[in-house]
């Protein structure tokens, strides 16, 4: 039963176009759909239910794993459907399953909404290229793209380091090798630090999780390599500080002169609901710019913001600039751009007074319809 069970609720995930699966104990299996939580109209699961189906697609060292460690995550195949992120943890004693959707297409960088300038950087032979938001927030599907987009266009070896492996890559243009941690080898930092006798042109670093990871991808930056990876940060000023801040004290002068010279560009990003359906994409983008690069080497971080508002040329803009423009165009609701937003008090602000003026406009339209029918 566990194996029909959990093939029928994945079919439904895809059919559905939902992007996660939640099995716990207590409720029936539940998909959310374009952020929002629904039921599936099956019966409530006991705790037999959850372990069965959990044994059904969790290979035995995950389950080991689960056993001494009380939580795993692994990725696996679901045909040719797509491939699903799953994590397994214990609660209350009992099993529960959170499956992620992982999509075989690859999105292409209008689909996705992403910045022109985005290609260009994509070509350059060095540098450190960051994609960064909270969980959920669409980070693995971006980077995907843009690998993507390399492995079409140039002739690069491409090394990815993740846990798990969530979007597979086949050997285009260029080489694709992909590395699992925990499968292929033990950790980022053991994986960074044998990377480089590889002969990469372009890394990928699934997540930037400790101070020995960062080391290792900045030093990759260094040596003339392209390297992309992901912080659950907010905002392009808070990814800098955040780096910096991770380094003690008296490192941290040497890593801002490290960082403003093999920073390329910090892309961050926010997903939320589309009006009426589907899920929209929110940027705050910042390409380092002579004068971005003084201010990190400068620690005035705090003037970041008003040099991406100068730098529109180069496609950089604020979070709650395109929030904002979202807003305007009837893409997303009010609420959720509030919600999104970096300064939720000055958004708010904009919002009423763009509603104010559209109100004295419809007020001046009916005012001309009175006089012209008078």
């Amino acid at each position: 039963m566990g194996t029909l069970h959990i093939d029928r609720l994945l079919e439904t995930v895809i059919k559905q176009g939902a992007s996660d699966l939640h099995i716990t104990v207590g409720r029936p299996p539940v998909l959310r759909l374009n952020s929002h939580l629904r039921n599936l109209e099956t019966k409530t699961l006991t705790p037999e239910d959850t372990t069965a189906l959990m044994k059904s697609i969790t290979p035995d060292r995950n389950q080991q794993e689960l056993q001494e460690e009380g939580g795993t995550d692994y990725g696996f195949a679901f045909g040719d459907q797509g491939r699903f992120r799953v994590s397994v943890f214990r609660q209350k004693g009992s099993i529960a399953i959170v499956l992620r959707l992982i999509p075989y297409k690859f999105l292409s960088f209008e689909q996705i909404g992403l910045p022109t300038i985005v290609a260009a950087l994509c070509r350059r032979p060095r540098g450190m290229f960051l994609v960064t938001g909270p969980t959920g927030s669409g980070k693995t599907t971006t980077l995907a793209s843009m690998l993507n987009y390399i492995n079409d266009n140039f002739d690069r070896h491409v090394i990815t380091i993740e846990d798990p492996i969530e979007y597979y890559h086949n050997h285009k243009t260029a080489i694709l090798n992909q590395r699992e941690v925990g499968v292929d080898v033990p950790s980022f930092a053991e994986a960074l630090r044998r990377v480089l006798r590889m002969d990469p042109d372009v890394i990928l670093v699934g997540e930037l999780r400790d101070l020995e990871t960062i080391e290792a991808a900045i030093r990759a930056a260094e040596t003339g390599h392209l390297v992309f990876s992901t912080l659950h940060t907010t905002g392009c000023q808070g990814t800098i500080n955040r780096i910096v801040d991770a380094f003690p004290h008296e490192q941290q002068e040497q890593i801002r002169v490290q960082l403003s010279t093999n920073l390329i560009a910090v892309l961050s990003q926010a997903l939320m609901p589309r009006i009426p359906k589907g899920m929209v994409a929110a940027y705050e983008f910042m390409v380092v710019t002579p004068a971005i690069s003084n201010l990190i080497r400068e620690n005035k971080t705090y003037r970041i913001d008003s040099a991406i508002q100068t730098g529109k040329k180069f496609g950089m803009q604020l979070l709650d600039e395109h929030l904002f423009q979202l807003f305007s165009e009837g893409s997303v609701d009010e609420a959720e751009a509030v919600d999104r937003s970096r300064n939720a008090g000055q958004l708010q602000d904009k919002i009423d007074s763009y509603k104010r003026g559209q109100r004295m406009d419809a007020d001046d339209d009916d005012d001309r319809e009175v006089l012209r029918t008078s």
